[in-house]
C-alpha cells in the first residue's frame, strides 16, 4: 500500500471531522476548511491508489515476461491456441483484419522508390 494512500486517507478523514465540528459549531470558515481538506486527501489517496495501480501492472507484466523467457515454446504455443479461438469466435473480422495487412503490406512493398530532388545548375 502507498504512503499517499494512507495519508490521503488520514487527512480525508480529519477533513470530515473537522467539517462535522464546523456543522455542530456553525462555523462556515471550520466547515470550508474541513471541506478543502478532505477534499485534499481524496485527491492524494486517489493519486496514492493510481501510483499503486501502476506498479502493480508494471509486476504482472514483468511476471508475463519472465514467464514468455523461461517458456517460450508454450508461451507460444498458448499465443497460437488463442488466436485459433479468437478466429474460429469471429470468422469474418478475422478475414478482414488479415485482409488489411495484406493490402497494407502491399502498399508499402509497391512504393517507387524515392528519387532525390534535382539538382539545379546555375550559369553565370
Amino acid at each position: 500500500m502507498d504512503k499517499d494512500r494512507i495519508v490521503g486517507s488520514a487527512k480525508e478523514f480529519v477533513g470530515r471531522v473537522e467539517g462535522a465540528v464546523g456543522d455542530v459549531a456553525d462555523d462556515s470558515k471550520t466547515q470550508a476548511s474541513g471541506k478543502a481538506r478532505e477534499a485534499a486527501g481524496t485527491v492524494q489517496n486517489l493519486y496514492g491508489q493510481a501510483k499503486d495501480a501502476v506498479r502493480d501492472a508494471g509486476e504482472t507484466a514483468a511476471g508475463y515476461a519472465k514467464d514468455a523467457y523461461d517458456k517460450p515454446g508454450e508461451t507460444l504455443r498458448d499465443g497460437s491456441q488463442a488466436i485459433a479461438q479468437k478466429v474460429q469466435d469471429n470468422p469474418l473480422g478475422s478475414l478482414l483484419i488479415a485482409g488489411g495487412i495484406g493490402f497494407a503490406l502491399a502498399l508499402l512493398m509497391s512504393r517507387p522508390a524515392r528519387r532525390p530532388p534535382p539538382r539545379w545548375r546555375y550559369y553565370g
